[in-house]
């Protein structure tokens, strides 16, 4: 079977988590949580970093603390409906008003121009965005729309560690905050796991309030001291003094030692994705619809394709031992969970994608004779679909 995605987690590192153990001082939350953090903000370029137990949790956790921390004029967000579902979820959790956006028919990211009608008619707070598949958005075009109208913009870069914008800068430093996901399949894994970045020191410290329950014990002394004598806190009342009413959405040391061992093998880890996503583009020629996008190192997540016969494709690929999946959530005006709340929101690009959408696998160990034979069988069915 070629599988559409493949654990990162190699022997020797189990093997060297194994030794690790029986003398770790400890295995929640501790210093090696706050090493991978440090390294983990340098890779990306970004002042601060702060681990979580999930990519779902970073959402939730960006979510939370832009609204705990009075970011927020209104509770309006703009989310496109190519997303994940904890993409957008957090926000349907805490009452935002959910305005769904249609994508761009090269990049799969933001619709541009429809984006700034819907921050002309519904004047939103937030923009979140979403690098599908490790393709940017237009960056330069969302990031001044966002400032012309006043609105605050965060990224799930999940399917985009790795990829850079034209001038260099990483996928997670390109806004306000950006969410990562470190699950099984994903360009490094620590089993379980995500992470905030963020240059923004006053958000960070609210994320480590929230992450661990709302209490000071995580945050910059001088944000601590603040709370402190505000509330009046002494030094005993301090240990249990929650000061917002936050989660625990902690990682362990455990996550954190493998994450430190697979930060190591980003270079490779890209490089490798990004020769796969240009291999495909070869054997597949001009006949199908693929990605395009502007990036200076493309981190691959996986390739995308629209096809009219979706599912013959799917099953013909399977029977050939070949992975592939929906092209990640389709719309999401189109997922019972927004249907039963809001009915069926039509999106023209969007509902192309989540009808005929295929992504086809791309991972670190793959090499050029598999994705052969992968669109060699691809091609012997498919039935091309363009926008």
């Amino acid at each position: 079977m070629i599988r559409l995605a493949e654990n990162t987690i190699t022997q020797e590192e189990l093997v060297a988590l194994s030794q690790w153990i029986p003398s770790a001082p400890q295995l929640t939350k501790g210093p090696l949580v706050v090493e991978f953090e440090k390294q983990f903000a340098a890779y990306t370029g970004t002042k601060h970093c702060v681990m979580v137990n999930s990519g779902s949790s970073a959402n939730l956790l960006m979510a939370y603390s832009l609204l705990e921390g009075n970011y927020l004029k209104n509770k309006k967000v703009v989310v496109p409906a190519i997303s994940w579902i904890t993409t957008l979820s957090p926000f349907l959790q805490f009452g935002f008003d959910v305005l769904l956006c249609d994508s761009d028919k090269k990049s799969l990211g933001l619709d541009v121009a429809m984006l700034e009608e819907l921050f002309i008619k519904e004047k939103p707070a937030l923009l979140i965005i979403v690098h599908v598949l490790a393709h940017l958005n237009d960056m330069d075009a969302i990031t001044k729309l966002c400032q012309k109208y006043d609105v605050l913009l965060i990224e799930d870069a999940c399917e985009a560690l790795g990829t850079s914008n034209t001038d260099g800068r990483k996928a997670g430093n390109l806004s306000l905050a950006g969410s990562f996901s470190f699950y099984y399949g994903h360009h490094i894994s620590t089993i379980e796991g995500g992470a905030v970045t963020t240059n923004d020191t006053k958000l960070y410290n609210l994320m480590l309030s929230i992450r661990s329950h709302g209490w000071s014990r995580d945050v910059d002394s001088n944000f601590k001291n603040e709370w402190k004598e505000t509330f009046n806190i002494d030094e005993v009342r301090e240990f249990y003094t929650f000061y917002y009413p936050g989660f625990n959405l902690r990682s362990t040391d455990l996550n954190a030692f493998l994450g430190i061992s697979q930060l190591t093998k980003m270079e490779e880890i890209t490089k490798v994705r990004e020769e796969n996503f240009n291999l495909y583009k070869k054997y597949l020629g001009d006949k199908y619809w693929s990605q395009e996008s502007q990036y200076n190192q493309l981190s691959s997540f996986a390739f995308g394709t629209i096809v009219e016969n979706r599912v013959e494709v799917f099953n013909h690929l399977k029977k050939n031992d070949i992975e592939v999946r929906p092209l990640i959530c389709g719309s999401m005006g189109k997922q019972p969970f927004w249907i039963k709340r809001y009915g069926y929101t039509p999106l023209e690009v969007a509902d192309i994608v989540h009808d005929y959408g295929l992504y086809l696998p791309n991972h670190l160990y793959i090499n050029e004779e598999k994705i052969k034979f992968i669109t060699e069988k691809f091609m012997e069915v498919a039935i091309p679909k363009f926008f």
